[in-house]
């Protein structure tokens, strides 16, 4: 009996029990009783900044919000305070709630259409016609000089003074679209379609291709911000959606690179662009290589600098394959400074090309190359396997008995040092009796030849396909 009626208590407690852990986890899961700035907060980066000028990323534009992080979210780049923008927003919701009594006070009629507009249509008509007839004609003299005062200060970090230049009405429509588009942005933002961080732009459009961005680029903030790019890929103009990019290709009449064409074998053309005649161009060239490139530092002073582009032409233009720039008057004779081979392009031979290239110039100019330290590691791997195919394609064309480092170099054009640092690491220099010896090791040779007959001919630059005159200087 005793137990029977323990084993019923114990049930009893099994579903109380079961009941508050219940209870609890409903509680748990149910956020409505915390605090709207709470979760407000958690949904933040707070190592995120406004990037406008002297702005401590409180308030927002919408009114609705505690913290931006972005333009167009920025009181203090609109001009405003953030207890401004609260204010507006609580007029904003006034005017919505008459709206919408005023829709439903509308239904009640059968059919709005080809009916007569009620009174209170046409005395709004008659408001708003009265409130654009204040417009002004234009800005006094004390007014301009404010406005002007105003840009010179901020310059464009901040929107300029908009008051006074239309009238109220307007002026009032043009804010609300602004809050509303900003408040667009940060449920975008807040869902993960808009991203933020050091590297905001995540994926472009670039020709057939969409490419995954692999480091942080500085295009302007309105546009890293959207997290996807469209660009031209004749003219590199990069743009902030799919129909603003259909409506530039229709109109761009750009197929190729400016500059000159100093090389072209098949479909393979290689472009010289000058920096200072070009700059827009090779700016964007270089914000484009920043997306691919880790070591990248040249972004806006491309005036010292020449531009050689290799394109892959067919029925629709020349399509950037990859580029690499140079110095017009290197002190250290380097003849790469930057080098990128563009994703979609990789692992297809056009990187050792874009090196054989530069180097080829270097032989025109009767000089001895070295592309510019640090190297990215994509780039290490490529220059050091081109260095190796290099030496194995002299040391197995050589029937000498005595080799010189400084022979070697002179007729491909490699610096002294690349040259011994590649034979260390393949372990063909040895030091016997006070001399260094090289080893002519046949199983390199013999693995090279083989790969190269495998490989065949297909992804190599013709020296006599370039047209080309070594630059004077600048």
């Amino acid at each position: 009996m005793s137990s029977s009626n323990n084993i019923a208590v114990s049930q009893e407690e099994d579903e109380r029990l079961a009941k508050e852990l219940s209870l609890k986890e409903a509680a748990a899961h149910d956020l409505s009783h915390r605090p709207k700035r709470r979760r407000f907060h958690e949904s933040y980066n707070f190592n995120m900044k406004c990037p406008t000028p002297g702005c401590n990323s409180l308030g927002h534009l919408t009114g609705r919000h505690e913290r931006h992080f972005s333009i167009s979210g920025c009181p203090l780049y609109h001009n405003l305070s953030a207890d401004e923008c609260k204010g507006k927003a609580t007029t904003r919701d006034k005017q919505a709630e008459e709206r919408t009594l005023s829709h439903r006070q509308d239904e009640n009629r059968h059919s709005t259409r080809n009916q007569a507009p009620t009174e209170g249509q046409l005395r709004y008509k008659d408001k708003v016609t009265e409130l654009r007839r204040k417009r002004n004609s234009g800005l006094n003299k004390e007014q301009k000089e404010k406005y002007t005062e105003h840009r010179q200060s901020h310059g464009t970090s901040r929107e300029p003074l908009l008051e006074n230049i239309t009238s109220d009405y307007d002026l009032e429509l043009f804010r609300k679209a602004q809050a509303r588009a900003s408040e667009d942005l940060e449920k975008l933002r807040l869902t993960g379609q808009v991203s933020e961080g050091s590297n905001m732009i995540k994926t472009i459009v670039f020709g057939r291709f969409e490419l995954d961005t692999w480091y942080h680029s500085p295009y302007p903030e309105e546009y890293a911000r959207l997290g996807r790019l469209y660009m031209c890929e004749f003219c590199l103009k990069y743009m902030k959606s799919q129909t603003i990019l259909r409506r530039h290709m229709a109109k761009c009449v750009w197929k190729h690179p400016p500059g000159d064409e100093i090389y072209r074998k098949g479909n393979i053309s290689v472009f010289e662009v000058d920096g200072k005649k070009n700059k827009i161009y090779c700016q964007n060239l270089c914000l484009l290589a920043k997306l691919f490139l880790d070591h990248k530092t040249l972004y806006y002073d491309v005036e010292p600098f020449l531009f050689y582009v290799m394109t892959e032409a067919d029925n629709t233009g020349c399509h950037l394959v990859g580029y690499f720039s140079k110095e017009k008057n290197s002190f250290l004779n380097y003849n790469v400074s930057c080098i990128l081979t563009m994703p979609q392009y990789m692992r297809q031979g056009y990187g050792k090309m874009l090196i054989d290239f530069s180097y080829l110039l270097s032989k025109v100019e009767e000089k001895v190359g070295s592309p510019e330290r640090p190297l990215s590691d994509l780039g290490l791997i490529s220059y050091r396997s081109y260095w190796k195919d290099v030496l194995l394609r002299y040391l197995n064309n050589f029937q000498g008995k005595e080799i010189s480092i400084k022979e070697i170099s002179q007729e491909t054009a490699v610096n002294p040092v690349d040259i011994v640092s590649t034979l260390q690491s393949l372990q063909m220099l040895k030091y016997w009796k006070g001399k260094h010896l090289v080893l002519k090791r046949q199983d390199l040779i013999d693995d090279w030849k083989a790969k190269e007959t495998k490989r065949g001919n297909g992804k190599t630059i013709d020296p006599t396909a370039l047209k080309w005159t070594p630059p004077k200087g600048t």
